[in-house]
């Protein structure tokens, strides 16, 4: 057929066919939508019937008809403009009047077409001849509704705190000296604490409001600031402070807490070891209570056993110590102790040795140093005794008898930290994605010959691939914490365990992610990213350690694991293997059957789209991944193998069972939040990041459900082309999203993010 013997019903719909006839995704869920629009729209019978016969997958339109419809496109001399609100319907509408359009023109069934098949620019930038658009910006969804959403109940305190980092003292510079670098973030900290926000997380009583959710969030946002800042940030008032407010009583609170907050006190958290850097439990340092004196003695009993990596070291005037609790010639474990390092000169006490731990990777503004004690002594009161004290008598006693317990007990006060350690990663990657996403917005490079403009690197798919589906995981992971920090806060002695056991598998899945994701932003950004003035950098040096310290991610995995495997109850190296396996075979073993092929195959966008899928596809992941473990614990147990060996033989399984954990943990979450957003086209964005970050990992772990039967190559095939997508269809928005993350503009200081 001729392309002039087209109607002008027929032509509207030539636009839209060509461009779905160029994407190899036209599913049968696509098809709907189009035969939807058709069938609404004013069309005769024999319109409807010929648009119908292109919409067939097993009988597609000829490459002659196909070419003929480029050819009455090319020769219409009609420009498509990007910053159309409907960009494809509105020159399909102009193409139809043959350009003679006086009056702006539109039709219904083709924005129902555009919106619901996610059709953007980005799609056929060369398929038309395009007037680029001038402002890369889009104002379908406002950042400030999606900022909003993120902050939560929290926006009051973080909008104003976001107001105070404009003061001219934490305007980030590159320092390249150590020791200046420390004297500023010291006095940022010192600015900090004078203005109430070191202090957030304590009572009233001692300068604060009370409010732990509210203080992680300032966590986050200094890292728009600068990393060292967050962290000697977090050792001054999270680990020191945190310390006398967790483990200590009411005498510790008062005799030293509001002076912390005040940052009158600067201390630090003496706990890693040299030689024991993730075993606390086998630390070395020893805490000897002599009775004669009534006082108690910390030793470094050996070269290697120092206190390691401890942070405000060089300013600290305190230290709480761990270490060896030693009464009446028996270990009580590991407990902590309030030790003065220096005087009121600054001097260090009789018997306290300390080393500067030098230049560091990054976060070279926080000054970590080396601690030996020797023979220091120090009153019993100094004890923080929550969880253990030591009478007027010299006797020990604690409320908890099992010292397992008792340990885990004093260890779950602390898990706080690690939230916050993944919150100030979460905070970096934001950074790092609105600068390289900003940056994307305004480089261009190669076109296709005969463009004289140049293509911006944000329209090529590969470049939405790596920056897109980190933006999604970013926004799940924001409400994952934001959700376990209210857990923590609220939580009893009795949940923490479990908490414990959720905020290992995550801050070991999230500061890995924020890795990757910072890397990831450097590369998109080529050379640019790799000068300091841009900040990718110094945010890829200062979050790489986040990885491993408040518990190494490999360690915590296992840890994440064998809670999973002991339903949270226990000890993985103390319990009966064959109590875990009978624990977890009863919950699962009537839950692994062999699946319908029906499903296995289904490659239906709306399927592929659905949260309980998604859901599905994780608990089954994890499901199977404990049953497994469990059974290979019972083949080693009955050939008589130490629980040592047999915890080694299956660590890797533990580190992948841990990681599906935490994946399938966030999702949870986040798909429970999405529910109970009002805003409805909130909620769509919202519903559509989660399905891009579950369908990114579905993708990722894509061997293992090919291996265990869970999905077919087909539909492996069409998740990794639904997550290509996607990344396009959130194209548009993703200025929206990263300004979304609310970073102040006076935090937006690299050059490449301005241009």
């Amino acid at each position: 057929m001729e392309t002039e013997k087209y109607s002008a019903n027929i032509v509207k719909y030539i636009p839209f066919l060509y461009v779905v006839w160029a994407d190899d995704l036209l599913s049968a869920s696509e098809i709907a939508v189009f035969k939807k629009a058709v069938r609404e729209d004013s069309l005769s019978k024999e319109e409807r019937k010929l648009i119908s016969s292109w919409l067939k997958t097993e009988t597609p339109p000829l490459d002659k008809e196909i070419t003929s419809w480029k050819h009455l496109i090319d020769q219409s001399g009609i420009k498509l403009v990007e910053s159309d609100n409907y960009p494809l319907t509105s020159f399909s509408m102009k193409l139809s009047f043959r350009g003679n359009n006086e009056e702006e023109i539109s039709n219904e069934n083709l924005k129902f077409i555009e919106i619901n098949l996610g059709i953007q620019p980005n799609h056929y930038r060369h398929l038309f001849d395009i007037q680029t658009r001038q402002s890369p910006k889009a104002d379908f969804y406002d950042p400030e509704k999606i900022d909003g959403i993120l902050k939560g109940e929290h926006a009051p305190h973080i909008d104003t705190f976001r107001k105070f980092l404009s003061d001219p003292l934490f305007q980030w510079e590159i320092s390249r000296d150590k020791d200046t670098f420390r004297l500023r973030v010291l006095e940022q900290v010192k600015l900090l604490a004078s203005a109430g926000y070191g202090a957030m997380a304590y009572e009233k009583a001692y300068g604060g409001i009370g409010n732990m959710p509210a203080y992680a969030g300032i966590f986050e946002n200094l890292m728009f600031i600068d990393g060292s800042l967050t962290i000697k940030f977090g050792v001054q008032f999270g680990l020191f402070g945190g310390s006398i407010q967790n483990l200590g009583t009411r005498k510790h609170h008062d005799q030293w807490l509001k002076a912390t907050g005040e940052a009158g006190i600067l201390g630090c958290f003496a706990m890693t070891e040299t030689r024991h850097g993730s075993n606390v439990r086998g630390i070395k340092t020893t805490a000897t209570y002599v009775k004669e004196t009534d006082s108690i003695v910390i030793d470094t009993p050996g070269k290697n056993d120092n206190k390691e990596y401890i942070g405000n070291a060089l300013h600290a005037t305190m230290a709480t110590v761990f270490a060896q609790l030693i009464v009446n010639g028996t270990n009580e474990g590991v407990h902590a102790i309030v030790v003065r390092i220096r005087d009121e000169k600054g001097n260090l006490t009789p018997g306290v040795h300390i080393e500067d731990n030098g230049y560091k990777l990054g976060l070279n503004g926080v000054d970590n140093g080396k601690i030996w004690f020797k023979n220091v002594s120090v009153p019993r009161e100094n004890l923080l005794n929550r969880f253990g004290n030591i009478d007027e008598e010299g006797n020990y006693s604690s409320d908890i008898s099992n010292p397992n317990k008792r340990f885990f007990t004093m260890l779950g006060t602390l898990v706080g930290g690690r939230i916050c350690v993944a919150k100030g990663a979460v905070g970096g990657t934001k950074l790092a994605l609105a600068t390289a996403v900003k940056y994307a917005l305004s480089r261009r490079q190669f076109n296709s010959g005969e463009k004289v403009q140049e293509d911006l690197i944000m329209d090529y798919p590969s470049h939405q691939l790596r920056l897109v589906t980190p933006i999604a995981q970013t926004h799940v992971y924001h409400i994952t914490l934001e959700h376990m920090i209210r857990s923590y806060s609220s939580s009893t002695e009795a949940s923490r365990r479990k908490i414990e056991t959720q905020v290992a598998a995550l801050k070991a899945l999230i500061t890995d992610f924020s890795n990757k994701t910072i890397q990831e932003c450097r590369e998109a950004c080529g050379g640019k990213g790799y000068l300091l003035e841009n900040r990718i950098g110094d945010l890829k040096n200062d979050v790489d350690i986040f990885t491993t310290f408040e518990g190494d991610n490999t360690v915590l995995l296992q840890l994440a694991a064998k809670g999973v495997l002991t339903d949270f109850k226990s000890e993985f190296n103390s319990d009966s293997y064959g109590d875990i396996l009978k624990l977890v075979g009863t919950q699962l073993s009537d839950r692994l059957a062999t699946f319908n092929p029906l499903f296995t195959n289904n490659t239906d966008k709306e399927h592929l789209f659905n949260p309980d899928f998604h859901l599905e596809a994780f608990h089954y992941r994890v499901r199977r991944l404990t049953f497994t473990a469990a059974s290979r614990i019972r083949r080693y147990v009955k050939k008589g193998i130490p629980p040592q060996q047999v915890s080694l033989n299956i660590q890797t399984h533990l580190i992948a069972l841990g990681k599906a954990y935490g994946v399938m943990l966030s999702y949870e979450i986040f798909a429970d939040f999405v529910k109970q957003i009002a805003d409805e086209k909130m909620q769509f964005i919202f519903r559509k990041l989660g399905t891009l970050y579950a369908l990114h990992h579905i993708r990722e772990n894509a061997a293992w459900y090919l291996e265990h039967g869970y999905i077919s190559g087909n539909k492996s095939k069409a998740i990794r082309q639904r997550v290509e997508r996607l990344c396009t269809e959130l194209r548009p928005h993703v200025v929206s999203l990263v300004d979304g993350f609310g970073i102040p503009e006076h935090c937006m200081t690299a050059p490449i993010s301005k241009q």
